[in-house]
């Protein structure tokens, strides 16, 4: 699609990106701590929301709007633990939905221009109706469509591993990055797909537990960023696979290939480990 996401190191292909998540989640962390229950007003979110534009806007220009979105949810989910006023976000997050809705219509209306590639306006397009692409469902509602027969003809049980047709012919592209929950979802079928996303809530639950019995309150931000960092990948993946969110480019944590992305994930678990371990004195 014309991005430029990757630095390629000859033996490497580096995201920078990927890492860009997770130094945003300490930089935050150093920072709220030290404005926490100053942040009741407007003008106070003024400074947090620049730490977080930068970065933001320079992925944006790759461009790699998946990653901007995480970003954004990994902000207002540490602002919310650091402190923040609830209504002020509140008020921010709707009225962001609404202004989206609003220029997206214009733009399909009356032709209003809007800050994004011709790929991801029909990104959206086909996210409403993925046959609607101009090419009977082989175009941009491809993914889409081949992605919800993989994981409908998983049935109750799967197919069994390595059995899946949409994968092993090659009908669903990248099944191995964005859409490898489709190949869960065909080849071990929706039951085993549950125990997936089971193992995923408990992943989440030991992470707000571990944030609600953090020593300091740094320990619980940092926490509470890698939360909403693995929510949000979960929540848009799994969404995309299964038709109810446009198609991005953000892996699911843990199981999408990906070198980069795996380290990136590794360093985030890494960072809640070290403070559930540092709850306690630590004796040697």
């Amino acid at each position: 699609k014309g991005a430029q996401r990757w630095i390629d190191l000859g033996f490497y292909q580096f995201q920078p990106s990927e890492f860009a998540k997770v130094f945003m989640i300490i930089t935050l962390a150093c920072l709220l701590q030290k404005y926490y229950g100053k942040l009741n007003r407007w003008q106070d979110l003024v400074l947090p929301f620049l730490y977080v534009a930068l970065p933001m806007l320079l992925i944006l220009k790759q461009p790699d709007l998946g990653t901007s979105l995480v970003l954004i949810a990994i902000f207002f989910g540490m602002l919310y633990v650091g402190g923040a006023n609830t209504r002020i976000l509140l008020t921010i997050i709707v009225g962001g939905i609404l202004l989206v809705g609003v220029a997206l219509y214009a733009h399909f209306n009356f032709g209003l221009p809007i800050p994004l590639q011709d790929y991801q306006l029909q990104r959206l397009v086909v996210f409403l109706d993925p046959y609607n692409d101009g090419q009977g469902g082989t175009g941009a509602g491809y993914h889409i469509i081949q992605s919800q027969i993989a994981i409908g003809s998983g049935s109750w049980w799967g197919l069994g591993y390595g059995r899946g047709s949409q994968v092993q012919l090659n009908f669903l592209p990248e099944h191995h990055t964005d859409f490898i929950f489709s190949v869960i979802g065909e080849e071990l079928g929706f039951v085993r797909t549950v125990g997936v996303l089971g193992l995923y809530f408990i992943l989440l639950y030991r992470m707000i537990r571990i944030a609600a019995q953090a020593k300091d309150l740094f320990g619980a931000l940092l926490v509470s960023g890698v939360a909403s960092l693995y929510a949000f990948h979960i929540l848009v993946n799994v969404g995309m696979t299964i038709g109810i969110m446009p198609v991005t480019g953000i892996p699911l944590p843990l199981l999408s290939y990906g070198g980069t992305s795996m380290l990136a994930n590794m360093l985030a678990l890494g960072l809640v480990l070290n403070v559930n371990l540092r709850r306690q004195k630590i004796l040697f």
